[in-house]
């Protein structure tokens, strides 16, 4: 593994964006890029890229600026869809092949949805981790109520126990696998505090649901009790490349009804149903990294 950065272009001009790389370009095999969800990071996928890249795959794994180790933004009416999508066709070039593979969790599924729609897309196939082109309001609520609930810790202990509370839809985590997200989802401030590696204004200003509406780029669904769901199906419908869906048979954000319709909408693909894990399976088992390596070198 090795860190580095380019630079992407916003109204407040250049800003970092981190990635890591995994393994060595290869002409017998297109690079992977691996993105996170809304409030997490590149290391998310630090076993699936080892794995990925012992099987002589070339992986990229970015921060999302506001996370990690890519800058924050002064302005979060900066944070949005075209940013996010203007940065990561920035790392598609800097990756120097024809296409790519996309694997994303939650948000990075999302925004690979979006970029796999365009005509003359550079994503080959396109894996996405506990998301579908419908969210339910209920699910967006639930993560609106728990991102960014407490940013500081006295101790590492006291961050892993918040994770412990807010993941627990991960699946059934190690302590080693705990301590692992932990120790990387947190930095030491100049007062020796711990705090998320996470720009708070993220979700503070604008909110979750208004940034979950312009990444949309598309109306959102209103149903009763004036909550909304958010409809992707026209982005759904362009896209022809293979798609491989991996379900939390106990997730709150894609329902089983979703992926039914995913299916008959779009006959390649093809599902994986993870069965202890809600929003989104933490994908840290060999077995799970097994299944999306085959199902990839199926369609290479």
């Amino acid at each position: 593994m090795k860190k580095n950065y380019f630079l992407g272009l916003s109204k407040e001009g250049f800003h970092r964006v981190s990635y890591l790389e995994w393994g060595i370009a290869d002409a017998r095999s297109l690079p992977i890029i691996c993105v996170h969800g809304m409030s997490r990071n590149a290391r998310d996928f630090d076993e699936l890229a080892t794995y990925l890249s012992n099987a002589k795959r070339h992986v990229f794994c970015p921060d999302v600026i506001g996370r990690g180790d890519s800058d924050w933004l002064k302005d979060p009416r900066h944070y949005t869809t075209e940013q996010y999508l203007a940065d990561l066709t920035t790392l598609i070039a800097r990756t120097q092949a024809p296409q790519v593979d996309w694997i994303g969790t939650s948000m990075g599924g999302l925004l690979g949805m979006v970029l796999a729609s365009f005509p003359h897309s550079p994503i080959r196939c396109l894996v996405l981790n506990d998301i579908g082109p419908h969210v339910p309001a209920k699910g967006l609520s639930r993560l609106a109520t728990y991102i960014n609930r407490k940013s500081t810790f006295d101790t590492l202990e006291e961050a892993k126990a918040y994770f412990k509370t807010i993941l627990n839809s991960f699946g059934p985590l190690s302590e080693e696998q705990w301590q692992h997200l932990t120790e990387n989802s947190v930095s030491t401030t100049s007062s020796g505090q711990l705090a998320l590696k996470m720009d708070p204004h993220l979700t503070l200003s604008p909110s979750l649901r208004a940034l979950l509406s312009r990444f949309a780029m598309h109306p959102i669904k209103s149903i009763r009790g004036g909550l909304f769901d958010m409809d992707l199906w026209d982005i759904w419908r362009k896209i022809t490349c293979p798609v491989l869906v991996i379900h939390g048979s106990q997730s709150d954000i894609l329902l089983p009804e979703t992926v039914k319709k995913m299916q008959q909408l779009h006959p390649q693909t093809d599902v994986i149903e993870i069965a202890d894990a809600g929003h989104a399976p933490a994908l840290l088992e060999k077995a799970q990294h097994e299944m999306i390596y085959q199902w990839l070198l199926k369609h290479s």
